[in-house]
């Protein structure tokens, strides 16, 4: 493990094609990461990314408020592919379905599905005909029976193997509930892999542990599938455990983290927690500091003058200290409902998260900029299976730690092997500001 070994895989990655088609397909649709990350086609030597060119992407400090609403510029992304207009396409096997005209992210009317009891819910259409080869997808979500509730969405070939996409867990917090778009990443497929030219139907699965649930899904759309795949690490609290034991081995591999740090703490010299110099060090390093804020659960101040006020208070903090990675946010306790996703557009472009602790994995085009999921960093073995998943179908991996002696992060010598494990992976190691190149590059 030497930095040169790491800044050679990052060239390798950054600037070769012959590597990585193979994972993406047709070698004509090839670009390096550089070009996709900076939104550039392949044909385009000029050089440089051109980071001016990106929406919401600052060079240095970011002003206290953002330019636009990042939800409502990137609601729609990618191409329609069934807008629930007509349900005659559809059969529902377990549970019930139907039209809704009341409840609609975009269009007439929506697709209601509810349990019958506990039973999961199954709803299908045909795809005969449909050719979704390098094709990922990405649905409207909105459900007032959050938590205990997984979304799928399973490609099935005509031979049999399956292709399964997985919204693992929503911690959008209820009773203030409202629409979020989901383009959740490849959970699992048949050993044989799906003829995605010879598709016999799509399943939305919803999966849950509750007495009942209730969900609506609206506006299913395709995006293209990127070139590679990506691995972002997210470490919450701004912890001396990072500073002292990981950071030096992420410098070993080159490899940048994403810190969310919570002011309070830092000014309060609070035991095991980073000061503001050191975290200003590591973002010299490269690392980047994200708001976190005050951490307390967002969605349980009533006040929308009370959000307003604690989102901007929360945000100026890392403005004064000079924290670039200021237009980004981490939900304290993954908290956050529709009114506290209203004024975050005012302060963010992109964060999140519904967090889960199996393979929780997005794809990089059609999500929602502000409802990310990730996956918590507390299994070697899951953390492993995100990363190869993310090699594999060219999506991408959000882990998060903490401390390594909490249940919720993994021993420190589990980590130096998942550091190790995606080194030898064909993924990039990423940073918001590069999610979110990708995420409007191809919006």
């Amino acid at each position: 493990m030497t930095r040169n070994r790491a800044t050679r895989r990052r060239f390798l990655a950054l600037s070769g094609a012959a590597g990585l088609t193979g994972m993406a397909g047709c070698a004509d649709r090839f670009k390096s990461a550089s070009d996709e990350l900076s939104g550039n086609s392949s044909d385009d030597s000029s050089g440089d990314p051109d980071d001016s060119a990106v929406p919401g992407l600052t060079d240095g400090v970011p002003p206290l408020e953002t330019e636009f609403d990042s939800r409502e510029r990137y609601r729609q992304p990618g191409e329609s592919f069934d807008d629930f207009s007509d349900l005659d396409a559809w059969t529902v096997g377990r549970g019930s379905g139907e039209a809704d005209t009341d409840v609609v992210f975009d269009g007439e009317q929506s697709f209601k599905l509810q349990s019958n009891g506990s039973e999961n819910i199954i709803a299908q259409r045909s795809l005969e005909g449909e050719d979704l080869t390098e094709t990922d997808l990405s649905f409207a979500v909105r459900t007032t029976t959050p938590q205990s509730l997984a979304v799928n969405l399973r490609l099935v070939d005509q031979f049999g193997s399956e292709k399964v996409y997985s919204l693992r867990e929503i911690t959008y917090r209820s009773p203030d509930v409202g629409w979020f778009r989901s383009s959740p990443g490849v959970f699992q497929q048949s050993e044989y892999e799906p003829a995605l030219d010879h598709l016999d139907r799509l399943e939305i699965q919803v999966l849950h542990s509750m007495s009942e649930a209730e969900i609506w899904i609206d506006d299913l759309r395709t995006h293209e599938t990127p070139d590679q795949g990506y691995v972002m690490l997210s470490w919450d609290d701004g912890t001396r455990d990072y500073y002292e034991t990981a950071a030096p081995l992420h410098d070993e591999y080159g490899f940048p983290a994403v810190q969310a740090a919570v002011p309070r703490w830092v000014e309060r010299n609070q035991d095991g927690t980073m000061s503001v110099s050191e975290l200003q060090e590591r973002q010299e390093a490269g690392d980047q500091i994200v708001v976190h804020g005050t951490h307390n659960p967002i969605h349980e101040l009533d006040d929308e003058s009370a959000i307003e006020a604690r989102l901007r208070q929360d945000k100026r903090w890392f403005v004064d200290n000079d924290f670039e990675g200021a237009n980004y946010i981490v939900y304290p306790h993954n908290s956050y409902d529709k009114t506290s996703l209203e004024y975050a557009t005012d302060y963010h472009y992109c964060g999140g998260f519904n967090q889960a602790g199996n393979v929780n994995t997005t794809n990089v085009y059609g999500f929602d900029p502000l409802a990310l999921p990730r996956t918590i960093g507390h299994d070697l073995e899951i953390s492993k299976r995100c990363v190869d998943l993310a090699a594999q179908h060219n999506q991408c991996t959000v882990l998060n730690f903490h401390t390594f002696d909490a249940s919720n992060t993994m021993p420190e010598a589990d980590y130096e092997s998942l550091l190790e494990h995606i080194d030898g992976a064909d993924v990039e190691v990423i940073t918001f500001d590069d999610l979110w190149r990708l995420r409007t590059s191809n919006s």
